[in-house]
C-alpha cells in the first residue's frame, strides 16, 4: 500500500507534526488518528467548512476541489485560494507528501 506523510503546521505556535497516511486516507483522518484538534461538524462528509485547511505543498496530488467544496470553503474564516477541506484532501496512489497549515480552531466556519 502506498503511503505519503503529512506536516501538519500551526499557526497557534504548536510544533509541526509529521504523520504517515495510507492511500485513501483523507488528512481529517489522519489529523484525527494523531490526537490533532481539527473540527469537523459534519463528520467529515463535505457538508460544512469546519476542517477548513491551508495546503502548503503538494496540492496538485489532491482530488480536483468539488464545486460543492468550492462553496463550503467559501463560507470559511479567512479563505485563501489554497484553501481546501481536509475531509476532501484524500491521500492518492504514488503522490507527493503534503504540508498543511492548520488554522486556529477556535474561529469555526459553518
Amino acid at each position: 500500500m502506498n503511503t505519503i506523510n503529512i506536516t501538519f503546521q500551526f499557526q497557534d505556535g504548536q510544533p509541526a507534526q509529521t504523520h504517515v497516511a495510507a492511500e485513501g486516507e483523507s488528512v481529517l483522518d489522519v489529523a484525527l488518528n494523531n490526537d490533532i484538534q481539527l473540527q469537523h461538524n459534519c463528520g467529515g462528509v463535505c457538508g460544512c467548512s469546519t476542517c477548513h485547511i491551508y495546503v502548503l505543498q503538494g496540492d496538485d496530488e489532491l482530488p480536483e476541489i468539488s464545486d460543492k467544496e468550492e462553496d463550503f470553503i467559501d463560507r470559511a474564516v479567512n479563505p485563501r485560494i489554497n484553501s481546501r477541506l481536509a475531509c476532501q484532501c484524500v491521500v492518492q496512489a504514488g503522490g507527493n507528501d503534503l504540508v498543511v497549515l492548520m488554522p486556529p480552531q477556535d474561529f469555526l466556519g459553518h
